[in-house]
């Protein structure tokens, strides 16, 4: 590649050194134009005036032997240099030198032919003009008396035209060529006014202005029946212009003639519209006919059948109207009209095509309410489209009108209806989704029984959360396909600016899928604004399910469908819009406040079962207990559920490190903190005072217990709330009661069975502890005979119940 690069730069040095000689040679410079002459310097071997003797003595007396044989060789050098280029520049353009010479040769003989011809011309022209000259010679007394009678000639037949005029124009009127009988009569006319003092003229004009008036009638009362085309009655209206008609009378006219056979297109373009369902059919299922059926016409036409024949029949015949009129009455004013007529005729036209467009633009705007279906789009967009182009053609003949604005509204104003519809669609279809997800939830509760409320620990759960994910997303990438038809490249208002910026920004992103994810927020906080004292009717697991949801909205779905409909539909932010990071925080609040509400709706219903244990039993007069109470394992059996539930949907979490001997902790009956296995043997009258004041002194220092604190995105954190409301009821209602021996005895082993089993739920075995010593310790406190039972009995009274 650098060779040739570097031969063609040879070449094209070596050609302009040539030409440079060459321009050297015929004193050229490099503008093509002749150098000024040399100086007289007999020694400049490059100059005219060069004279080799004088230059050669020159040499011979200034250079040495040396100098003189390498100014030799160098001369040598450039007379073969010179010859070799001046060879190589005659092979270049040998062909053109041949090519010079044949064209030479070939104009001489051209010319010599011209000449011939240019020879035999003149004679021509020569003969030509001896021939004119004796015809003038011949005529010349003749002349002037054939211009005489061609004066008379052409005068007789203007008269013969006057005299036969009366009835040339009853020939026309029978005809009905009327607008030859106006032509003629106009032509004539002012000759007839010109000599009307003469009787016979006079007569003349007499029959044409009484033929002209019967004509005029008779154009009046084809304007007035108005049953003639547009185009006839435009040629109507301008031979009564013609005929010196006052023009604001034809205006209107004109225009209410117009305006009647407008009307009848709207009529009939209003009886297509389908009547509106009556109330009864609105509660019917979609599919059943409508009671008041609308015509079998109104049926079979579709939006753009529709469209078309508006477009086709009324807005063709208005901008045919508006053509003729502007024709008439504005362009080419009526002779002799005053100057605002015009400007009058603009005015009229302008009231006339507003009132027409806005009843047209009413029966457009009721028949696009009737789509009601979020199916195909395609139907309706192309509708819009020709619909938007049809009134260019109004645009350009009223450049100020505001019709065209006015039907780019409704253009805009239904496709936000539209993205309106496909919102209330995806929000039906969230809602009829999560009523799928309720049943699929409860469809186990007939044949399983489970956990509190019928829960069961299946692996359902995150297949649901993926049903449900996947059909959302589904459903939002159909719609955000389906109004991707109005901005298509061959829909003329999709590029307008107008409409495209706005359209995308507000109404798609905003209006559409930030409405929807936020609808999707809302209504899921909405199933945490009334619990009721059973968490309602809101099954736990759809809470923890829609928790999840969120949570996985916040953490990457939101960001991909705000990227999917950017990229779409090539979103510029020309105003403010909601930013990714509000959305996922009000996702994430969303997700907090479910999660909050399904450790509180399942506190509450384990908190049910431990309240009603302890508010129906008489404590005081119970028998020795010989076991834990059933209830108490329904509690384990519960929260065994509940923790099998959430992780199906959560991490495990983190927790901290659990002792050797957590199964095996003792409770003391006056100690809330901390284990004394030894409390029976130290049980004095007046030990419960200060073992009381111990204790009460101990919770001053001890860690504050937050119950209904907001729980974090994993298992233990949940399963940590949830059993700090179980066991803090259970408290309460023990505070609530009075207890004897064997009631007091009865808790300590219900205490103990829920410790052998709980500590593992929790983030922190001690916060179990501590609340269960909180719950032994109470009960002693109430108890009317506190004698608690020994460590190794209750081991032997839970032993064997180990699920």
């Amino acid at each position: 590649m650098d060779v040739e690069v570097e031969t063609t730069e040879a070449g094209a040095s070596r050609k302009r050194r040539v030409h440079g000689m060459l321009k050297m040679y015929y004193g050229m410079n490099e503008e093509g134009k002749a150098d000024q002459p040399d100086s007289a310097d007999p020694c400049d071997i490059n100059g005219q005036n060069f004279d080799p003797d004088v230059y050669l003595n020159k040499l011979r007396r200034e250079c040495s032997l040396g100098e003189l044989m390498d100014q030799e060789g160098c001369m040598v050098k450039q007379i073969r240099s010179l010859d070799s280029d001046m060879q190589t520049l005659v092979y270049e353009n040998y062909n053109k030198f041949i090519s010079a010479t044949d064209t030479i040769r070939k104009m001489k003989n051209d010319f010599k032919k011209m000449e011939d011809e240019m020879d035999c011309l003149t004679t021509n022209m020569a003969a030509i003009t001896e021939f004119s000259a004796s015809i003038s010679g011949t005529l010349q007394d003749q002349h002037t008396q054939i211009t005489k009678l061609s004066g008379v000639h052409s005068l007789l037949r203007k008269l013969q035209f006057l005299f036969e005029l009366p009835a040339r124009l009853n020939k026309c009127v029978e005809l009905q060529a009327y607008g030859q009988a106006v032509s003629a009569h106009g032509r004539a006319r002012c000759v007839l006014q010109q000599y009307s003092h003469l009787p016979s003229f006079r007569g003349i004009q007499d029959d044409c202005l009484l033929i002209m008036d019967g004509l005029r009638l008779q154009l009046r009362q084809r304007f007035r029946d108005g049953g003639s085309s547009a185009k006839d009655l435009s040629e109507c209206v301008e031979l009564l212009l013609q005929l010196d008609e006052p023009a604001e009378e034809l205006c209107d006219k004109f225009l209410n003639h117009a305006g009647a056979r407008l009307h009848l297109d709207l009529t009939g373009l209003e009886a297509e519209i389908p009547p509106p369902p009556s109330p009864p059919a609105a509660s019917a299922s979609p599919a059943a006919p409508s009671p008041a059926a609308p015509s079998p016409t109104a049926a079979q036409t579709d939006i753009l059948e529709f469209m078309d024949r508006g477009c086709n029949e009324f807005v063709s015949s208005l901008c045919l109207v508006v053509t003729s009129y502007q024709e008439l009455f504005v362009s080419h004013a009526p002779a002799g009209a005053p100057g605002d007529v015009p400007r009058m005729a603009s005015a009229k036209l302008q009231v006339f095509v507003d009132e027409l467009a806005g009843r047209y633009f009413s029966i457009v705007e009721r028949r696009i309410q009737g789509e009601r279906g979020v199916g195909d789009n395609s139907l309706l967009v192309r509708a819009l489209d020709r619909f938007h182009r049809r009134l260019q053609a109004v645009s350009k003949l009223l450049p100020g009108s505001t019709v065209p604005a006015r039907g780019t509204q409704i253009v805009v104003r239904a496709a936000t209806e539209r993205v309106q519809r496909y919102l209330e669609a995806l929000k039906s279809f969230y809602l009829d989704t999560l009523t799928d997800v309720r049943q699929a939830l409860a469809a186990p509760r007939l044949s399983v029984a489970g956990g509190p409320g019928g829960l069961t620990p299946g692996g359902g759960l995150p297949d649901l959360l993926a049903s449900l994910s996947a059909s959302i997303l589904n459903q939002i990438k159909a719609v955000l396909a389906s109004v991707h038809l109005f901005t298509a490249k061959d829909i003329t208002f999709s590029n307008k600016p107008y409409f495209k910026g706005e359209f995308c920004s507000r109404g798609v992103r905003e209006d559409l899928v930030v409405s929807f994810i936020q609808f999707i927020c809302q209504s899921s906080r909405g199933f945490c604004d009334s619990p009721g004292d059973k968490g309602g009717a809101t099954p736990p697991a759809l809470l923890l399910l829609l928790s999840r949801l969120c949570l996985d909205y916040e953490t990457s779905t939101i960001s991909y469908i705000l990227t999917l409909t950017d990229e779409q539909f090539l979103v510029q932010h020309h105003s403010p819009v909601t930013p990714v990071t509000v959305l996922c925080a009000e996702a994430r609040e969303a997700a907090q406040r479910l999660l909050n509400h399904y450790v509180k709706v399942q506190g509450l219903i384990i908190s049910q079962m431990l309240r009603k244990s302890v508010e129906t039993r008489d404590w005081v007069n119970t028998i020795e207990p010989r076991n834990v109470r059933a209830v108490m394992k329904r509690v384990v059996e519960d929260t065994t559920s509940i923790d099998g539930q959430v992780g199906l949907l959560y991490e495990e979490g983190v927790r901290k490190a659990h002792s050797s001997d957590s199964s095996k902790r003792t409770f003391s009956v006056y100690s809330s903190s901390r284990p004394q296995p030894r409390y029976a043997a130290s049980y004095t009258p007046s030990a419960p005072m200060d073992t009381n004041l111990l204790s009460n002194i101990h919770k001053l220092f001890s860690e504050r217990i937050d119950i209904f604190s907001s729980v974090e995105f994993n298992k233990v954190s949940v399963m940590t709330g949830i059993i700090k409301i179980s066991l803090k009821t259970f408290l309460e209602c023990v505070r609530l009661r009075t207890f004897g021996r064997f009631g007091l005895q009865q808790v300590q082993v219900d205490c103990h069975y829920l410790q052998m089993y709980l500590w593992r739920f929790v983030s922190d075995e001690n916060l179990a502890h501590f609340l269960l010593d909180e719950i032994v310790g109470s009960t002693a406190h109430r108890c009317l005979d506190p004698a608690p039972m020994e460590q190794s009995v209750i081991e032997v009274k839970t032993r064997g119940l180990r699920l």
